[in-house]
């Protein structure tokens, strides 16, 4: 059975593209949410096995939904979206247990390497 992957980005753009990438990988979409509040409550409802999740989203921070997503599974495996010049919130996601990072523009060889070491792992 594939894994499941819940895809938490504000942009709409950069959620097309990792949902081609994760649906041309054979990975199941469980879910698409535009800010980390919808992405805790998604991550609950549908219980995906990986979470792409953007760091800078209104409402609710990429930061703060990762924190929230750990306590509700401290196994969950979230895989942290960064732009340039996040260096203090890449040290801050790794302290809350952060899988993976990912950072944009998408290289989708990258994307796939963080895939497949969350869904091995």
């Amino acid at each position: 059975m594939s894994s499941s992957v819940l895809i938490v980005d504000d942009s709409r753009t950069s959620r097309r593209i990792l949902k081609d990438i994760v649906d041309r990988a054979g990975y199941k979409v469980a879910g698409e949410a535009i800010n980390g509040k919808e992405g805790v409550a998604y991550y609950v409802k549908f219980k995906p096995d990986i979470v792409t999740m953007d760091i800078t989203m209104p409402e609710m921070d990429g930061i703060e939904a990762l924190r929230q997503i750990k306590r509700e599974n401290p196994d969950a495996k979230v895989i942290m979206i960064t732009a340039a010049g996040q260096k203090d919130k890449m040290m801050e996601a790794v302290k809350l247990g952060a899988a993976e990072f990912i950072s944009k523009p998408f290289v989708e060889e990258t994307v796939l390497e963080a895939l497949k070491h969350c869904a091995q792992s």
